[in-house]
């Protein structure tokens, strides 16, 4: 995937490292399996189908990074896709 978007002439980073905050202070490192554009985090998985702990794992990763958008995608029997935003003006670690 990260070679297609690459071949499109799109920004896109395997396992690039992303900043983890909480209340203002850096707490540790998450790598994002694909960053597009250094502003969308891409989680790719592979299942039966998309479960809620997918999304509240995409979610946390928004709330504590500076990314806003994500997209969760699963190549497992059947393709699926699910996008989330979280913007920076609610998140207490940013301000």
């Amino acid at each position: 995937m990260v070679v297609e978007l690459q071949n499109m002439g799109i920004s896109a980073v395997a396992q690039r490292p992303i900043n983890v905050l909480y209340k203002g202070k850096l707490v540790g490192e998450y790598f994002a399996d694909i960053l597009v554009e250094d502003c969308v985090i891409v989680e790719l998985k592979v299942a039966e189908t998309l479960g809620e702990e997918g999304e509240a794992q995409l979610i946390n990763y928004l709330r504590a990074t500076h990314i806003e958008v994500g997209l969760l995608m699963n190549f497992g029997k059947k393709a699926q896709f699910k996008k989330k935003a979280f913007s920076n003006q609610f998140k207490q670690n940013h301000n």
